[in-house]
């Protein structure tokens, strides 16, 4: 079993989640994140963490004195807008900085890495739903684009260095502490404009449709595939398709609103379709999504709610 474990990202949405199931199953854990992205809890107390670059010597420094059996690497610039805008920034961030933590993970005589991958940004366009791991990859973003070269590298390192490593390709991630103040996460931009007493808004006319899994379903997979042999890709999400509009209105009726969304121009880049084909996952990790849609929203709506509330909270809920 994989003891010592660095979480690249670990103050970010994903992170919080996993770090938090990953000390509750006796792991030591490292996070290392420059917290651009950080979601607004603390780290918790039992794990270390550093703040730095991905490939910054400070971030290089702290691997070796920590010297991780398993990294999980959650770090990246995310958003398919963003990427579209600047292409060689999330390229710096989502390619250059997996080539450095792979590197680093050698170097310490790491076993296993775990990637955060995309179901639905590297697909793209899919001839067939739902996607299975052994279909084209097809990115129509940037984004997708570096998901795909990270796994590439991924897929080097294993071949020539002897790293065990695996590709988690997940469907779209919601849940609490999202961020609802950017332009990604459906589920956490909805809420955020319910809680400020605006209509909700959907890109494009809502009927595309996304694979919505709850992040504790997505850290308990990064748990599992951490103690796995598993290399290569495997898929991460539910297995159904959802609309967007049908999503929203869920949140709306939570809020108690009656109004419907207002509507907005779809993004360019963005896939109309995805949802993915998951029977991999069940055989080779014994993982299944537990969390079912609507009470997964409530969750995360009551979460978000009580956030707001919260007569210290320090900024909106993100």
């Amino acid at each position: 079993m994989i003891e010592r474990v660095l979480v690249t990202g670990g103050a970010g949405f994903i992170g919080t989640h996993t770090v938090r199931e990953l000390l509750a199953r006796g792991r030591a854990v490292l996070v290392l994140d420059d917290l651009r992205h950080a979601c607004g809890e603390p780290v918790p107390a039992a794990a270390e963490r550093v703040v730095a670059e991905l490939t910054s010597g400070e971030a290089a420094a702290a691997i070796h004195s920590f010297r991780p059996q398993g990294v999980v690497h959650l770090a990246a610039q995310g958003g398919v807008s963003r990427s579209v805008r600047d292409p060689a920034g999330d390229a710096q961030v989502n390619v250059v900085g997996t080539a450095a933590i792979l590197r680093a993970a050698v170097d310490v005589g790491a076993r296993r890495v775990v990637f955060a991958s995309s179901g639905g940004a590297i697909y793209g366009r899919a001839r067939r739903l739902p996607s299975r791991e052994g279909d084209s990859e097809q990115p129509l973003s940037p984004y997708g684009a570096a998901k795909l070269a990270g796994e590439a590298y991924l897929g080097m390192f294993r071949r020539t260095f002897g790293l065990s490593t695996l590709a988690l390709r997940y469907s779209n991630v919601y849940g609490p502490y999202q961020d609802g103040t950017g332009e990604a996460g459906v589920v956490a931009i909805s809420i955020h404009h319910l809680l400020a007493g605006e209509p909700p808004r959907v890109t494009g006319d809502g009927r595309q449709t996304r694979d919505f899994v709850f992040v504790g379903d997505i850290a308990r997979a990064n748990c599992l595939a951490l103690d796995a042999t598993t290399t290569g890709a495997l898929n991460i999400g539910t297995g159904r398709a959802t609309t967007v509009g049908e999503v929203v209105a869920t949140l709306a009726r939570l809020a108690g609103r009656a109004d419907g969304p207002v509507a907005a121009p779809a993004r360019p880049g963005e896939v109309r379709h995805t949802h993915l084909q998951v029977e991999r996952a069940a055989r080779s990790l014994g993982w299944r999504a537990e969390v079912e849609l609507v009470d997964g929203l409530a969750r995360t709506w009551a979460s978000f709610r009580a956030l707001a509330a919260a007569p210290t909270a320090p900024r909106a809920p993100s």
